[in-house]
């Protein structure tokens, strides 16, 4: 998986271009985690945050990537604590576990960036039931619309004009198969499917995420990264 930064050339073209240097970014946030390389995760998640998040400083944006990842390796740490004799994850002992210390990590992330304070708790349950082999799916899609209301400055989103009102938008449903295709270590997959979902954030803050763009996103990569 390479990092394909935005090119010159129309505004759809440098759109698609931004859009998709930020699902690749998110990508690799997470597999710099799988790798518990944190500074490298922290770097991929604020390259993120700091475009989705055209709103704040990009001193608050790496605040609130910092919050992800310390989630991330409180995470880690549960899960650890609830390792048996084999080394396998004990999914009894890990529902009954002490989930604060992630859902503190979510919650630091929620309140630097303004994110609906349900965001912590939704966050938490989602990542549990994903370890446990639970509904993850709900509770995630449900955060990640909070999210979006916040990269959006629109809480209104996601904006359903008829009948179907229930449910939580078309992106946060991408969020949640990309987390399926990282599950399966599919990254083409999950790269290509978490792309339009930077290009609504894209789309709808055009204006300050011009600028921004050519001001954070760096140089190609020098090498591809070579995902599990």
């Amino acid at each position: 998986m390479t990092t394909r930064p935005p090119t010159t050339g129309d505004g759809v073209e440098r759109a698609e271009s931004v859009a998709a240097y930020m699902a690749d970014q998110l990508c690799r946030g997470f597999i710099y985690h799988d790798r518990r390389e944190r500074e490298a995760a922290v770097e991929a998640f604020a390259a993120v945050d700091t475009l989705q998040f055209a709103h704040l400083e990009a001193s608050t944006a790496r605040e609130a990537a910092e919050g992800y990842v310390d989630a991330l390796w409180a995470k880690d740490a549960v899960e650890d604590a609830c390792r048996n004799e084999t080394g396998d994850i004990d999914p009894d002992r890990l529902a009954g576990a002490d989930w604060s210390a992630v859902e503190d990590g979510f919650r630091a992330r929620a309140e630097v960036a303004g994110i609906d304070p349900e965001y912590a708790r939704l966050t938490t349950v989602a990542w549990r039931e994903h370890k446990c082999g639970g509904d993850y799916w709900s509770p995630m899609m449900r955060a990640q619309m909070l999210e979006l209301r916040t990269a959006f400055q629109d809480e209104a989103y996601p904006h359903k004009p008829r009948h179907g009102q229930g449910g939580f938008g078309p992106e946060p449903t991408r969020y949640a198969l990309g987390v399926e295709f990282h599950d399966t270590r599919q990254w083409k997959q999950a790269r290509e499917v978490m792309t339009p979902y930077f290009r609504r954030i894209v789309n709808e803050r055009a204006d300050e995420m011009s600028a921004l763009a050519r001001a954070v996103i760096p140089a190609p990569e020098p090498y591809p990264l070579d995902a599990d």
